[in-house]
Parts: C-alpha cells; sequence; structure tokens
C-alpha cells in the first residue's frame, strides 16, 4: 500500500509540482493551504509523512509542527520543513518546534524524494 504524504503550502503551484513529483514516486498525497487546513485533514487520517512551508498565512509551518508534536495522533510523524527559509535562527527553531528536516526553495523533485525516502521506507 502506498505510503500518504501530506502537503502544506500556500502556493497553489508548489502544493501541484510537490504533489507531481510525489505521485510519480508513488506516494499518496493530501494538499492542504495552511496549517489550519492541514490540521483538519489530519482529523481522523493518518498520514506517514508532512512536508510543510514556514510561512503561510492563518497558522505558519512551525506553529503546525507544534500542534502536531503535542497531539497523541502525529507526535512521531517526520516532518520536513520545504521553505524559502534558509537562515540558521529559523532552522534552529524548526528543529525545536520538531522538524525532522529542512529543505531549501528551488528544490528538485529529485531531492525531494531522496529526503522522503530517508524518512518514510
Amino acid at each position: 500500500m502506498a505510503k500518504t504524504i501530506l502537503i502544506v503550502d500556500d502556493s497553489a503551484s508548489m502544493r501541484q509540482l510537490v504533489t507531481f513529483a510525489l505521485r510519480d514516486a508513488g506516494y499518496d498525497v493530501v494538499a492542504a493551504v495552511d496549517g489550519k487546513d492541514a490540521l483538519g485533514k489530519l482529523s481522523g487520517t493518518k498520514v506517514d509523512m508532512v512536508v510543510t512551508d514556514l510561512n503561510m498565512p492563518n497558522m505558519d509551518g512551525i506553529t503546525l509542527i507544534k500542534q502536531l508534536r503535542c497531539g497523541a495522533g502525529n507526535k512521531f510523524t517526520p516532518v520536513i520543513m520545504l521553505t524559502t527559509e534558509s537562515q540558521e535562527a529559523k532552522k534552529q527553531e524548526g528543529r525545536l518546534a520538531g522538524a525532522s528536516g529542512w529543505l531549501v526553495k528551488p528544490f528538485t523533485p529529485e531531492k525531494l524524494i531522496e529526503v522522503i525516502k530517508k524518512f518514510v521506507k
């Protein structure tokens, strides 16, 4: 059975790009437009991994990770930040919140899949 990955990004084109790359690699994809939407979609849905942007309206990626980490259902779900932010302070903030990894945009689909395969077998 295919592994399911939740993509969270306020950019429709970025969600589409990531979705195509993941589906080509054999993953199922659930997409959300921001952290609040993501939490709603996770309600009752089991995902194997979350790939989230940092800067989004309503709820940003760091807040989303903190919310995931305090709930029992996704406490140990791997979460990758996929963002234009590359400052060490932001990465540290992400790690402290519970991010499993960090990938800076722009990225290649191959690099994205390589990172995901480190966490989702």
